[in-house]
Order: C-alpha cells, then sequence, then structure tokens
C-alpha cells in the first residue's frame, strides 16, 4: 500500500553528508552513495533491532543506536550499479504518529522544515489507509496533524 502511495507523493529525504534518509508509516529507507565500483565483498552491515553499522571498504559509514526500534529480521540492504547502497528497515512501531526524528539517536536529524514535511506525509499516509477510495497523494495538510493527526475512532459511521 505505501509503495504506490509513495509513487504516487515521492518522498521527503533528510540529507546527510553520505547520502539521505527517508520514511513511510512501515519503514525507514537508507540511501548511501559509495564509490563507483564498489563491490558487495567490500560492504560490511550489521542490522540489528535498535543499532545499525555500516563500513564501506574498511570505513565506517555510520554507527549507532537507531532512533527507534525495527524488526532486524526483515531489514536489508542492496548494493546497486556497484555506486549506491540501499538499506530498508521495517519499524516496530508502524502508526502514523510514529515520524522518527532522526535516524540515529542524535545524529542524522531531519531539520524542523524536513520533520514538519515528513510528519505531514505520514499523516496523508495513515488518512490513504483509512480511506482506501480516495486519493491523497497530492493532498495538502494543515492543522493538528503532528503525532498522526487527529482520531477519527470515536466518531460514528
Amino acid at each position: 500500500m505505501s509503495v504506490h502511495f509513495e509513487e504516487r507523493s515521492g518522498v521527503i529525504p533528510c540529507r546527510t553528508p553520505w547520502g539521505s534518509w527517508y520514511q513511510t508509516m512501515e519503514e525507514v529507507f537508507i540511501e548511501v552513495n559509495v564509490p563507483h565500483g564498489t563491490s558487495a565483498k567490500e560492504v560490511r552491515c550489521h542490522l540489528g533491532s535498535r543499532d545499525i553499522e555500516l563500513q564501506v571498504k574498511g570505513q565506517e559509514i555510520f554507527k549507532g543506536r537507531l532512533f527507534d526500534t525495527t524488526m532486524s529480521d526483515e531489514a536489508t540492504w542492496t548494493l546497486e550499479d556497484k555506486c549506491l547502497i540501499r538499506i530498508i528497515l521495517m519499524k516496530t512501531n508502524r502508526e502514523a504518529g510514529n515520524c522518527w526524528s532522526s535516524l540515529l539517536e542524535g545524529e542524522y536529524c531531519a531539520n524542523a522544515w524536513v520533520q514538519d514535511q515528513m510528519q505531514r506525509k505520514l499523516t496523508l499516509e495513515r488518512f490513504q489507509r483509512e480511506n482506501p477510495g480516495f486519493d491523497f497523494s497530492g493532498a495538502e495538510i494543515s492543522g493538528n496533524f503532528h503525532g498522526g493527526g487527529p482520531d477519527f475512532s470515536s466518531l460514528q459511521k
């Protein structure tokens, strides 16, 4: 579901010295630019439920405690075109209110504008899931969207 929503609405990346990261309600995507010609044998990647480490050609790219927990047995990494490492982490908490403000605790933080846009995107993704007959991919949102937006679950249908 989120893949189609992301294809239509785009992503809100948080730029870093090594590439970028972005998120959906379910996943965190990390894209790392590496020297052209890098082989998979030159990549060392540890994906834990609460920690992550990436080394390329013996150089540490990043290492630390993730902002929140993930399902480590569902995490993957790929090397694409020998110049891009793509890591996909599956969030444990898949609510729209679970918007990561940084990739690692205290590192690779989204600035205020990017954080705001990420939260808006997750809230619209939540609305799309709750209302599959509507297309929220190009929608604008204002007002109470932090924490996943307003809770309509108590309203009668």
